[in-house]
């Protein structure tokens, strides 16, 4: 019978780093043999035709190099599991910079209302919904996307609280709706990167990864130009940025009436979050 470490070893062979396969493993054991840390201090042996399983999953993620959060469904952000299919981007540790200083602002401010534009899986709305007494709207052009999101909304029961809509940016977003907040995580990776990028993120939904224009941009000018016939005065707008465009960024803020642009570094010192007021 196939031992946990050989499983291991199954994922290190195929060049993954044995931290991140020791961690994988765990991941698929506990989701394809419902093992866990109970388990594990009980003594419990895994049975071998579940385990036969686990090793199948991992020889699939050695080969196809598919991460890991579409191999068992499931990713986690900020505490909670979210659902992943390849219709939505993988949440990112980074991403939790964008909510942590949305919620920051909507709490401070007492704000209600936030729009949350390219919501992807919805893990955005859902936590800023979890974490604030406002209301969301996720917006997505993709119905795939949307579909995940609503049942991640279901899982949190946010019923009335994370709210999802098909729009094409601010397509069927209403001149009456008015927002106190709009945040978005959106596409911002220009296609001429599209060929060095990784294995596991050509998994990932180009819609929701890639811009049409050479400099990534294209989402923020979007929304940005349009963001302040939706904002009450006093709104905020803000995004996760992608590698050196917070200059580019900042400046579309200006050009379209907005002031206060502030960034925010993450871990590794890198602009990850700005955002603007507009007055």
């Amino acid at each position: 019978m196939t031992t946990i470490p050989e499983i291991v070893k199954i994922l290190t062979n195929a060049g993954i780093e044995p931290n991140e396969a020791n961690i994988e493993v765990k991941l698929l054991i506990e989701k394809f043999a419902g093992y866990g840390l109970s388990d594990i201090i009980t003594g419990k042996k895994i049975e071998p035709e579940k385990l036969a399983i686990v090793e199948q999953k991992a020889k699939l993620r050695a080969a196809l190099r598919q991460p890991i959060q579409y191999i068992i469904g499931e990713a986690d952000f900020m505490g909670e599991k979210f659902i992943v299919t390849p219709d939505v981007l993988i949440p990112r540790d980074e991403t939790e910079f964008l909510v942590r200083k949305a919620v920051e602002i909507i709490n401070i401010n007492n704000f209600k209302s936030v729009l949350d534009m390219c919501t992807g899986s919805g893990c955005i709305a859902c936590m800023i919904a979890k974490l604030t007494s406002a209301t969301v709207i996720g917006a997505d052009i993709s119905t795939e996307a949307l579909h995940i999101a609503f049942k991640n909304m279901e899982r949190m029961q946010l019923f009335n609280r994370a709210l999802f809509r098909k729009s094409d940016v601010f397509s069927m977003i209403r001149e009456d709706e008015k927002f106190d907040v709009i945040v978005s995580n959106p596409p911002y990776i220009p296609p001429s990167l599209k060929k060095n990028i990784q294995k596991e993120v050509t998994f990932e939904p180009d819609l929701a990864l890639y811009t049409k224009d050479d400099r990534g941009l294209e989402f923020y000018e979007k929304i940005i130009k349009e963001a302040p016939k939706f904002l009450n005065s006093g709104g905020y707008v803000l995004f996760e940025l992608g590698f050196g465009q917070s200059q580019d960024v900042a400046q579309i803020f200006i050009d379209n009436g907005f002031d206060d642009v502030q960034v925010v570094k993450d871990l590794a010192n890198i602009d990850r979050v700005i955002f603007a007021k507009l007055h």
